[in-house]
């Protein structure tokens, strides 16, 4: 007999991005060749008969960040049980936020469990969350930041993440109430980060799928009690907002709102690429942006060129809103003399002389 259907669900999502990993690992390993001294001189080097065959590096390995909750528990457990038959290295972080009262046991717990799985390395990282943009915000930030650090530390080739369906969906809607724009509303990406370090294999199942998994497994999952807090403006989403939604347009909007992230994930990419090409084609010999040039494009690839150009003069991109871009955009559509803008980071755009000038000033 098979495994539980949520056990089987969970093991297919996780094997199928390690595959991803593998087949990326591989090819890095074919168009880098390095000896068996790592030294990073190509394997035809000193001490390599030409035409032997090739040392393989070492496999990959893959983190799971976990908190103990039952989404990233669920994806540690199927991590433990697939990365051995692919030959892939498995290990696992969990972050201390301080924020509640024992915390630093908690992730002592959670360590133990992940060791408990067969997982090596495990570290518990502690981090100091600042206030920086809310606590939600700042949290968040610490814990990338740390699990950015954990994947260095141990020369991670991926970091797994355990958001599901219903985490997209509160994005989304998080992203519509804020009128951030169509690359809000595409939530949280399967492949982000840098070189692609973050994956998360769950964006398609939802979270009831994920607890009985852990229920099936026998695991003790720990509810944060800030998943339920009212303070949270993402608890009262989840447990009010969404319910809410449901009990209003009947079931399904949960993978609607899914669906809205892929699709609006498309067009953002369709029309980020889009904005790139038009880029050079509105800059002049010395490289700054022409005004007229850029009153020619559809509004929507001028104001990506202008976020591109302002985030290039050192603007944050987290703090660089719609607002911030609507100003600078008037520099172009609504020219009256006005004067400079002032973004995030210092950065300062002006009108020069037909030109958009935009640096930290």
């Amino acid at each position: 007999m098979g495994p539980h259907p949520a056990v089987a669900a969970i093991r297919l999502a996780v094997r199928r991005v390690l595959h991803d990993i593998l087949d990326e690992h591989t090819r890095n390993t074919d168009e880098h060749p390095r000896d068996p001294g790592g030294s990073g001189r190509p394997s035809d080097g000193p001490g390599r008969v030409p035409g032997a065959p090739r040392e393989r590096d070492t496999s990959p390995l893959v983190l799971v960040a976990c908190s103990g909750g039952a989404d990233s528990l669920a994806l540690a457990s199927a991590l433990a049980f697939e990365a051995p038959r692919l030959g892939v290295r498995a290990g696992g972080v969990t972050v201390d936020h301080g924020l509640q009262a024992g915390s630093d046991l908690r992730a002592a717990e959670v360590s133990l469990r992940l060791r408990g799985l067969g997982l090596d390395p495990v570290e518990a990282v502690a981090v100091t969350v600042g206030r920086g943009g809310g606590p939600e915000a700042a949290a968040r930030d610490a814990r990338y930041a740390a699990l950015d650090a954990a994947a260095e530390r141990h020369g991670a080739a991926a970091v797994l993440l355990g958001h599901t369906r219903d985490d997209q969906a509160e994005t989304v809607l998080l992203g519509l109430a804020r009128g951030s724009g169509i690359r809000s509303l595409s939530g949280m990406a399967a492949v982000s980060g840098t070189a692609g370090r973050y994956r998360r294999p769950f964006l398609r199942l939802d979270r009831q799928t994920a607890r009985k998994a852990c229920m099936a497994q026998s695991l003790p999952v720990w509810d944060d009690p800030h998943n339920t807090d009212p303070a949270y403006t993402r608890s009262r989403l989840r447990h009010e907002g969404l319910p809410a939604l449901e009990k209003a347009l009947g079931k399904g909007v949960v993978e609607a709102l899914a669906r809205t992230a892929q699709l609006s994930r498309d067009d953002a990419d369709a029309l980020d690429a889009w904005a790139g090409r038009a880029e050079a084609g509105v800059r002049d010999a010395d490289g700054r942006l022409e005004c007229a040039g850029l009153n020619a494009l559809p509004p929507a690839v001028r104001r990506r060129v202008l976020r591109r150009a302002a985030i290039d003069a050192g603007a944050p991109a987290g703090s660089l809103f719609a607002r911030h871009i609507e100003e600078v955009d008037r520099l172009i559509t609504g020219w009256r003399g006005q004067g400079a803008i002032n973004l995030p980071g210092r950065v300062v755009a002006r009108r020069q002389g037909g030109r958009l000038v935009i640096r930290q000033g």
